[in-house]
């Protein structure tokens, strides 16, 4: 197996902290060969007892009996015989023979099987025997949950999970002192890095949002929005309509994938885009084997032009040949809509760059996906504060071409709209932005840092003329003087992130923006503070800086 640069690190770096701890989290992105790398590591397994690679869905144990097969290893697969049949016709197909083994030392398993009562008792002696179990998608273990069920059945094991997301909706943390089973985290490059370095594509999205009558009321237990809020939502929107219109507007002659919220939308927006000449089909976990195989096919070949899924080409599933995204699900999870962002990132052939298109804000809730993030094992309330400076600064809509940028930005930089503020009568309304503030309030903010500016000897012989008790006039000026003390060291904070803005290419205007947006407060409001939070946000500008 012929692994790149950044898998081999990865696959050394899992091995050497297997020398301290039992289970290992691997984190790489979405289109970086999970799939590779967990491969490679089965084959070079050193243990001496049998291996497990563990899947929820008859799609992924396929997947990855393929992966296997494609290193030549020889595999059992434990569950029905249709997901055996599956997975060894898809080895037919792609290689041209199988590489199933009922006397295989490695196996593929499907959890549901795997956890039955009756199959847990007759694969005791076996499950005790296994000395490696691994699992992609390895968000989803946590203890009592049926992943955390399967990895207590193997005792004697070490483990080792693959994920590119390692954070989940509901806030648990993966981590053996959380929620989860993994000791360590390891992580491999990042989805700009792996654009930057040719091994995913670069993107663009436009975002002509359509309405979703979703709330915060409507997320489930799980943290996200429930199929019937979803089926819902999407009956009452024009999203149907909206995907077509978009697919004929940017994606025409693209091979598209559009993630639906449920069937029924999924089969509207299916008759619509043929009434309009475009071959599409609807697919789903519902569908058949056969047939989904047949179209997943079909689509790779071209012989469709669009693919609407239902929760099924999102996590780990492997689709070649997407040139564009459809976004008409709404999700709370980021992990789901990283899973659906990366889907398009796949290099081809004459691709330049994937498109996506985003119909339910699902880039402004959670964030451009090629951020750097700072990952932790940690539940989401005891996760390190530290995090991606970039995350704190919103994304808006250019109203004109629709593609989402950096809030701080004065105009928007695909297509140069300038938008102009709805209100000037405060920095809330101007995104702190004290060019666009009307006048007279502009001049009333001045006069307060004035009032923090003024002469200590002014302010004293003002305190003497109106004849003050001398010990209150002390206090007054004793609080005076550490305000301004604590001003200057505020202030000379201030200057110094403006500075390091500028190196960024920011204009001071943008930059002002770009504070206001990171820390809550206007550059000119920051200069009236008292001192306990001049010392508070000094503090914050500090460690923004620090970290990068």
């Amino acid at each position: 197996m012929q692994y790149r640069e950044y898998q081999q690190q990865m696959h050394d770096d899992i091995y050497s902290h297997w020398q301290s701890n039992r289970n290992v989290l691997s984190v790489l992105p979405t289109g970086g060969g999970k799939t590779v790398v967990m491969a490679g590591i089965i084959n070079q397994w050193p243990g001496s007892g049998n291996v497990v690679a563990i899947a929820h869905r008859k799609e992924l144990v396929a997947q990855i009996a393929l992966a296997l097969g494609a290193c030549g290893i020889p595999h059992s697969i434990i569950g029905p015989k249709e997901t055996m049949k599956h997975a060894v016709q898809r080895q037919r197909l792609k290689l041209g023979t199988h590489f199933h083994s009922t006397s295989a030392k490695v196996a593929v398993a499907s959890v549901d099987t795997l956890i039955t009562p009756a199959r847990k008792k007759a694969l005791k002696s076996w499950s005790e025997s296994v000395s490696l179990w691994v699992i992609d998608e390895a968000h989803h273990v946590v203890r009592g949950n049926k992943w955390g069920t399967a990895v207590e059945m193997f005792p004697n094991a070490h483990g080792l999970g693959f994920t590119a997301t390692p954070c989940r909706a509901d806030g648990k943390g993966l981590g053996v002192k959380a929620d989860g089973v993994f000791d360590v985290l390891t992580e491999g490059p990042t989805m700009r890095d792996l654009i930057n370095n040719g091994f995913l594509c670069d993107y663009r999205i436009f975002a002509p949002t359509t309405y979703m009558p979703l709330s915060k009321d409507d997320i489930g237990a799980s943290g996200d929005y429930s199929r019937a809020k979803l089926k819902a939502a999407a009956k009452r929107s024009c999203i149907v309509g909206d995907v077509v219109v978009s697919y004929e507007r940017y994606c025409q002659g693209k091979s598209t994938v559009v993630f639906a919220p449920d069937l029924e939308t999924a089969g509207d927006m299916c008759n619509n885009f043929n009434a309009a000449g475009i071959k599409a089909a609807v697919v789903s976990s519902e569908t058949s084997d056969a047939i989904r195989s047949e179209l997943l096919d079909r689509f790779e070949r071209g012989d469709l032009d669009v693919i609407i899924n239902v929760d099924l080409l999102g996590e780990g599933f492997d689709c070649p040949g997407i040139e564009a995204v459809i976004m008409a699900r709404k999700t709370e999870s980021y992990g789901l809509y990283s899973q659906q962002f990366g889907r398009a990132l796949r290099i081809l052939e004459g691709k330049i760059e994937a498109l996506i298109i985003d119909h339910v804000g699902n880039v402004k809730r959670h964030g451009l996906p090629d951020a750097a993030r700072i990952w932790s094992l940690d539940a989401r309330e005891k996760r390190p504060s530290v995090k991606n400076p970039d995350d704190d600064i919103p994304l808006k809509y250019c109203p004109e071409c629709t593609q989402p940028y950096h809030k701080h930005l004065l105009a928007c930089p695909f297509c140069g709209h300038w938008p102009k503020p709805a209100s000037r009568s405060g920095p809330e309304f101007v995104d702190g932005d004290l060019f666009e503030i009307d006048p007279a309030v502009l001049a009333a903010m001045r006069g307060e840092v004035a009032k923090v500016d003024e002469d200590p000897l002014a302010l004293r012989e003002r305190l003497r003329h109106a004849h003050m008790d001398a010990r209150v006039a002390g206090g007054i000026m004793k609080r005076f003087t550490a305000k301004q003390e604590m001003q200057k060291a505020l202030r000379a904070a201030m200057a110094w992130w403006g500075g390091v803005e500028n190196q960024k290419g920011l204009s001071d205007r943008e930059a002002q923006k770009k504070f206001y947006l990171r820390f809550g407060v206007d550059v000119m409001t920051a200069q009236t503070l008292g001192k306990p939070e001049a010392i508070a946000l000094a503090d914050r500008i500090a460690e923004d800086i620090s970290n990068g």
